[in-house]
């Protein structure tokens, strides 16, 4: 873990954002509300707790993170960037033809990548392998994946849960980005997912539920998970807004997967800069 201020971490997802809703613009598509609401998450893991080294994206004993919920890889790619694995002005090639920065991760063309997702649900049975593999290699590496709330509507998360609990997978910890929204309406309309806190618990995970945007609360979780490797995979649970630092796209549904126009890029960008509200 690298020993940086929780300011520093505010900032750095101020960064995140700014490049994601401008990479989103350029491209005129992509998803802006859930890389937004998943900012702040991604700031904590990549420049605090990843135990990463962008000049071996393939070594062999760094800490992997799972995108499960692939299609807001805008927040991802501008990590990745300002981590260094790849230079800052090549992500704003976004989703054009022959990029590797496509409107999903693909581990094949994007240094920094762990595994292909996009398709729902299968991301954490990915992560639940990874987690797996380490074990019985003896290795150290701990494995991160997010998932979405509308994603736990996907039945494969809970047999990947279920695996995770039954080969004692504390090395693995998963994220909930529980911003409420999906891209049909909010989750609860859609299919409601109840309780995920008490959910994953029940399954037999350890489990909390944090404010996602707290970056206090999230390098407290991380600080907790990292300590306790009691046979339990972690689940953390994160009640998000969709398309945080934005305010005609917080919690407003049809910003799940629309681009802005200019005028809405610079109020963005403006509001963003302003920091968090």
């Amino acid at each position: 873990m690298n020993a940086v201020s929780i300011e520093n971490l505010k900032q750095k997802a101020i960064e995140l954002r700014k490049a994601a809703i401008t990479m989103i613009y350029e491209a005129q598509s992509g998803h802006p509300g859930g890389s937004l609401s998943a900012a702040d998450v991604v700031s904590a893991l990549y420049f605090n707790e990843m135990n990463i080294d962008p000049e071996y994206p393939q070594w062999e004993d760094r800490d992997r993170f799972v995108l499960s919920k692939g299609h807001v890889c805008p927040i991802q790619y501008a990590a990745l960037a300002l981590r260094g694995y790849v230079p800052y002005d090549t992500i704003y090639t976004l989703r054009q033809y022959g990029s590797p920065f496509q409107g999903h991760p693909d581990m094949k063309r994007c240094p920094g990548i762990d595994i292909s997702t996009g398709s729902l649900g299968q991301g954490l049975s990915c992560a639940v392998g990874m987690a797996l593999g380490g074990k019985r290699d003896e290795k150290e590496y701990r494995v991160f994946a997010m998932v979405g709330d509308g994603e736990c509507q996907e039945g494969q998360i809970w047999e990947a849960a279920q695996s995770a609990v039954k080969y004692q997978l504390d090395n693995l910890i998963v994220f909930v980005d529980d911003n409420g929204l999906q891209i049909d309406g909010t989750t609860e309309e859609v299919m409601p997912n109840l309780d995920l806190e008490k959910k994953f618990a029940a399954f037999g995970f350890d489990t909390k539920r944090i404010d996602g945007h707290s970056m206090e609360e999230i390098v407290e979780a991380l600080d907790y998970a990292r300590e306790a490797r009691n046979g339990k995979p972690k689940c953390i649970v994160c009640n998000t807004v969709k398309g945080k630092g934005v305010s005609f796209m917080e919690d407003v549904v049809n910003w799940h997967g629309v681009a802005p126009n200019q005028q809405e890029y610079l109020q963005a960008l403006e509001e963003i800069s302003g920091g968090l509200r």
